[in-house]
């Protein structure tokens, strides 16, 4: 699994801190922290910065790059900061986060990506917002996306397709369409884009306590459906374990073995059933209950695994 690293994110107070007061070594601290936690890439999410992007980009470019030789993906909508940071960028090819496929934006990123030699994400979102359908969000890629991409001679390996996880609270029809959509854009074009997605975003807005679980259970599906690229958080051991225990089919201990059955009923474009689950397990019960909620089978409540 290539692992974005998410934890430098604008949202978070201290990240927010830190960047008001040019903490260097916040930055590059956390930025060592995620590739040694195994981080391929890293997402640098510092908002629009209306006022001062024009030292802002650049600062937190050459800041980081001084500790870290991984790409950096500038998530923002600015996209005269983002053209800021790039112009820094010494090292890895860069990511632009993002594009969607809304007129305005499509005209004017995809030219940047191509200027820049950097990849480019690209959301299956629309002017009228994000479809719930997976097809509708395959064929935002494939009659929108995917031509613009070629259209302006960005290498279609460099364009990844991103069909928006959205929050399980509140939107939780989103989430078993989300899959499909990983599913099918596998076979989008020869060669095809890649496809990543932003994997906590499923939590967004539920308690603290169940954003892990929720997070872990759903990349498990998602990696059934092909998913090889996630923005997620590096330091979350337990996410990282259920990827390697589904990378490595490690079958040792129950909970893998349940990783692995669930990894490969989405494979097969099945589901998982309460033969293959002890309910005597709290672990394997907790997992089952998640399994349920991302399907849309159960209608999801923050107390959903106290049922």
């Amino acid at each position: 699994m290539y692992i974005i690293g998410e934890n430098i994110h604008i949202i978070s107070p201290k990240v927010k801190k830190a960047l008001a007061e040019r903490d260097e070594k916040f930055f590059q601290e956390l930025a060592v922290a995620q590739v040694e936690a195994g981080a391929q890439a890293l997402d640098l999410n510092l908002g629009r910065q209306k006022n001062d992007w024009q030292e802002t980009f650049p600062w937190i470019t050459k800041t980081v790059e001084k500790v870290v030789d991984v790409p950096l993906s500038f998530d923002s909508t600015n996209l005269d900061g983002i053209k800021a940071g790039l112009k820094e960028v010494t090292k890895a090819q860069p990511i632009i986060n993002s594009t969607s496929a809304e007129p305005e934006r499509l005209e004017s990123v995809p030219p940047v990506a191509v200027e820049y030699d950097a990849r480019l994400i690209a959301l299956t979102m629309a002017k009228g917002g994000i479809p719930v359908g997976a097809d509708e969000r395959v064929n935002l890629a494939l009659e929108h996306l995917i031509p613009r991409a070629m259209e302006v001679g960005l290498d279609i390996p460099d364009l990844i397709i991103d069909p928006l996880v959205l929050t399980v609270s509140g939107c939780q029809e989103y989430c078993p369409e989300c899959i499909e959509a990983v599913r099918t854009l596998q076979y989008a074009g020869d060669p095809p884009p890649s496809v990543s997605v932003g994997l906590s975003n499923v939590s967004n807005s539920v308690p603290h306590e169940i954003r892990p679980l929720l997070n872990r259970v759903f990349g498990v599906m998602l990696m059934g459906a092909g998913l090889k690229m996630m923005i997620a958080d590096p330091l979350d051991e337990e996410l990282k374990e259920a990827i390697r225990i589904v990378e490595e089919r490690d079958d040792s201990t129950p909970l893998g073995e349940l990783y692995i059955t669930l990894h490969d009923k989405v494979a097969a474009m099945d589901e998982l059933s309460k033969e293959d689950v002890n309910m005597e397990d709290p672990e394997q019960a907790a997992v089952w209950k998640t399994v349920q909620v991302l399907l849309n089978k159960v209608i999801y409540a923050d107390s959903y695994l106290e049922r």
